[in-house]
């Protein structure tokens, strides 16, 4: 990996972040498997102090909590007693903000009370101010984010009920949630005005097309816990510093003020292996600058500022 040229890293690396395969990413790049795995594995855990350095310190009114299944090594069913915690499902809770779009934080591990205050926990040391939250109706969340934010918060449940699959439906319908019967809407601390966990859900979608080792029904999963953590902070670090929003017409890091321009996949390479920021990008230690004038530091040569009005016509 020392002596891969940095055309063929920029390559590998940038298949990995649009959901190729790791052996298809040796096809097209000519890189040995070997070589793209502990490309993909180094670059993966440098993305994760990544987001640790720079998602800090955020102005987030809204936030939007899901996790996302997957597993590692063998599925539950496949799962021995002396198995490790590390081999078999495995939850990635995502954090949302609603106005930005941006993941503001992550965690993988089991879906268990522990991992869910972890999470909450991770949320609030990023998040300033008193947040309004939707989630799901996993039992944890309540509880959790209720030790994690104390009172400074707003929070709402949102419970989806779906109709039962038929043991001999077709096979498009047999891998595919049933339709939704009714939905259920609770207000459990304060009185959150948005309840609704439609943008996180669509990032779970995101997440599966973008991350080969999210995709159903293939050999793709990971068969180590470390790089299935590593490929998962890889790709918020692509999707929020490197990729455009659709709706935004910018990147999500952008819109929250934490750089003020697209990163190229050899800067996101830069910055997760050698800590080497681009210009433009909020560095400082946030315990020594405020938001604002983080954001005003990174936005003085922009032609936009905090409030950008987006216009709905698509051309």
């Amino acid at each position: 990996m020392n002596i891969l040229p940095r055309e063929k890293q920029i390559q590998a690396i940038a298949a990995l972040c649009e959901g190729v395969s790791i052996r298809a990413t040796e096809r097209l790049t000519g890189v040995n498997r070997g070589t793209v795995m502990s490309l993909g594995a180094g670059v993966g855990m440098g993305c994760a102090k990544l987001h640790n350095r720079l998602m800090r310190d955020l102005h987030v009114n809204r936030l939007e909590f899901d996790e996302i299944w997957q597993y590692v090594g063998k599925k539950r069913k496949a799962v021995k007693a002396t198995d490790s915690e590390m081999v078999g499902d495995q939850y990635s809770f995502i954090a949302l903000a609603g106005s930005s779009k941006a993941i503001v934080s992550y965690y993988t591990g089991k879906r268990t009370h522990d991992a869910a205050y972890a999470f909450a926990q991770d949320v609030r040391a990023r998040v300033l101010g008193a947040p309004e939250i939707s989630c799901d109706g996993f039992t944890a969340y309540p509880w959790a984010i209720e030790r994690a934010f104390q009172q400074n918060h707003t929070l709402g449940v949102i419970v989806k009920n779906y109709a039962g699959v038929e043991p001999h439906a077709e096979a498009a319908r047999r891998y595919s949630p049933g339709d939704v019967v009714s939905v259920d809407v609770r207000r459990v601390v304060g009185d959150p005005v948005h309840i609704s966990t439609s943008y996180v859900e669509r990032q779970n979608l995101s997440l599966r097309m973008a991350q080969r080792r999210f995709t159903r029904l293939t050999n793709a999963f990971s068969k180590k816990f470390e790089h299935h953590c590593a490929a998962v902070a890889l790709y918020p670090a692509h999707y929020n510093f490197c990729r455009v929003h659709e709706a935004l017409r910018i990147t999500p890091a952008m819109q929250l003020g934490v750089t003020d321009h697209v990163w190229t996949i050899s800067e996101l390479i830069d910055a997760a292996r050698d800590g080497i920021m681009p210009p433009g990008t909020a560095t400082e230690s946030p315990m020594n600058l405020s938001q604002s004038e983080r954001v005003q530091s990174v936005r003085k040569d922009r032609p936009y500022g905090t409030f950008r009005v987006i216009d709905g016509d698509k051309k």
